[in-house]
């Protein structure tokens, strides 16, 4: 079979022993600096992907797509309101609500929650979080007995348990013959629920909705009304259609307006993070160029033949871009195969790592998720590929163009 000469050159070049074994070191160092920041890159941002994923299903899970309130913060005929969001299109789920923060006490312990009304009946059509209980149902919010749901970390920080009760706080006075009191009602709580997130976890409580009016006397109002949508991610657009039909008297609030703020940090993190991983495959690149600029050094005389037999400068420039992208595809392959071999299998390599080294990579504690997440995108791979590629190929540019300048009167003068 025929092999361009510039190929089979490169080729050898690549594979021979040089005279300088400094060289091949630098060589070999370049591939693997290439290797191991592709594939470092490629299971980060699978980390990242996950980790964005994650958090996004857990906090959507129990909050709503879209949230339609009184600009004067209640809401009122919200029966009929209710209905007519219910029949908007795209909308498959509709549920009243109250929320206002709060102190809870129990004893000497407190701890200030956001505290939600919600109908129990209703509130699995927007909501998750009735699937989220460790210990007691919503069922059990029952009107006028006035119980409470707490997170697990809220029941913690006050220590107690399904069937305790707990003193609420709201931060509305009452003149009394004692003086001006803030008003205080006894709930019993009658369920804990674990989310995952500290936000809601430790932060948030549910009662039931008529309980809530009455707390915060709201009459017959409410605060407004959640909508859980077929497609989480058409929530703004939606958000601004409601907007315009409800008209001014009226607050649509998505969640993305909402949460806005926390998915873009996520979102600058893992930008971040991509520029930093990328510089290890630029340092690499760094090492490619000088290895090939030792190569051309080092086949000098080699070089000033074939330039006596007639070759060209331009072939003379595409032996080394050979050789130089032959290091940087083979380290991108390999790199990118166990880059995504490692973010399928990430699950299961990092307890073998923690068990074997016999300390903790990565703690619930911070991160909010009991577990490594990846979320592997071929259309991530793919551009990591291809950008390590042209950059092994634009690397070997300047070392190739110095190699066809080189003549051979000169070189072959003390041969």
């Amino acid at each position: 079979m025929f092999t361009p000469l510039e190929l089979f050159i490169g080729q050898r070049y690549t594979h021979s022993r040089r005279r300088n074994r400094f060289i091949s070191f630098i060589s070999f160092a370049s591939m693997l600096g290439i290797l191991l920041g592709v594939m470092v890159l490629i299971t980060v941002l699978s980390i990242m992907n996950g980790f964005e994923k994650e958090l996004r299903d857990k906090i959507l899970g129990v909050v709503s797509h879209v949230t339609v309130s009184g600009t004067n913060g209640q809401l009122s005929d919200w029966t009929a309101k209710l209905d007519g969001l219910k029949a908007q299109k795209h909308v498959i789920g509709a549920a009243p609500y109250v929320q206002k923060q709060v102190m809870l006490t129990n004893g000497n312990l407190m701890r200030g929650i956001v505290l939600q009304g919600i109908d129990p009946a209703l509130q699995g059509q927007v909501s998750d979080v009735n699937f989220k209980m460790l210990d007691g149902s919503f069922s059990n919010l029952v009107p006028r007995e006035y119980g409470i749901v707490l997170g697990v970390e809220a029941a913690a920080a006050l220590g107690v348990i399904p069937g305790d009760k707990v003193t609420v706080i709201v931060p509305q006075v009452q003149v009394t013959p004692a003086g001006i009191l803030p008003r205080l009602k006894r709930f019993t709580v009658t369920g804990i629920y674990q989310i995952g997130h500290p936000e809601y976890d430790g932060m948030t409580g549910f009662i039931e909705l008529s309980d809530a009016s009455r707390l915060f006397r709201l009459g017959e109002n409410v605060g407004g009304v959640r909508l859980k949508l077929d497609d989480m991610f058409a929530a703004p657009a939606i958000g601004h259609e409601l907007q315009a039909k409800l008209g001014k008297d009226f607050e649509v609030v998505d969640w993305s307006e909402e949460h806005g703020s926390f998915f873009r940090a996520v979102k600058t993190e893992r930008i971040v993070m991509t520029m930093i991983l990328f510089l290890v495959v630029c340092v690499a690149l760094f090492n490619l160029v000088a290895s090939l600029m030792m190569a051309v050094n080092d086949k000098e005389s080699d070089i000033a033949i074939l330039r006596t037999f007639g070759m060209s400068g331009q072939r003379i420039m595409r032996i080394f871009m050979i050789q130089g992208s032959i290091i940087g595809v083979f380290g991108t392959l390999v790199g990118v195969g166990l880059g995504v071999w490692l973010s399928l299998n990430i699950d299961t390599v990092i307890p073998f790592l923690e068990n074997t080294f016999g300390f903790k990579i990565f703690s619930s504690d911070v991160f909010y998720i009991s577990e490594i997440p990846s979320d592997l995108r071929w259309s991530n791979v793919i551009w990591i590929g291809i950008a390590s590629l042209i950059a092994s190929v634009l690397a070997t540019l300047y070392p190739a163009w110095r190699a066809s300048q080189i003549q051979p009167a000169e070189s072959l003068r003390y041969e």
